[in-house]
């Protein structure tokens, strides 16, 4: 059977295929319908007792993939530890009462509010005294 080829002609291989999706080679060879469509003769299973040939350029290229995952997940998990550290420490700040109110503009406001208006009292109270 042929092998399927890309527009530039070149075959179409799991790695690469893998490689252009972002998705680890395992994700199709455990989807074996996506698998058969990029390569025909996998749909064969492979005769009893024989191990498939894996070539030095494969075993680099899932080397390379797998190494950026692992940069790609090491970045994931220190984002969600600061985001988790950020979390709880504002959660502590909140509770152990050394922190301003989490609604402190609101009071901000209800204190500014009486303030103006006492302003403007006293300063129509100042005109009516000049009249």
């Amino acid at each position: 059977m042929d092998r399927p080829r890309s527009l530039n002609g070149k075959d179409i291989t799991v790695s690469g295929l893998a490689r252009a999706a972002r998705v680890d080679r395992t994700f199709l060879y455990r989807h074996r319908d996506l698998l058969e469509r990029v390569d025909p003769a996998a749909s064969v299973p492979p005769a009893q007792g024989r191990i498939a040939a894996v070539s030095r350029a494969s075993l680099q290229i899932d080397l390379a993939n797998v190494l950026e995952r692992n940069k790609r997940l090491a970045a994931r998990v220190l984002q969600l530890g600061k985001r988790l550290s950020q979390t709880l420490g504002e959660a502590a700040w909140a509770e152990s009462g050394l922190g301003a109110p989490a609604d402190i503009d609101k009071l901000q406001r209800r204190i500014t509010m009486p303030e103006q208006e006492l302003a403007d009292t006293r300063g129509q109270l100042e005109k009516r005294t000049d009249e």
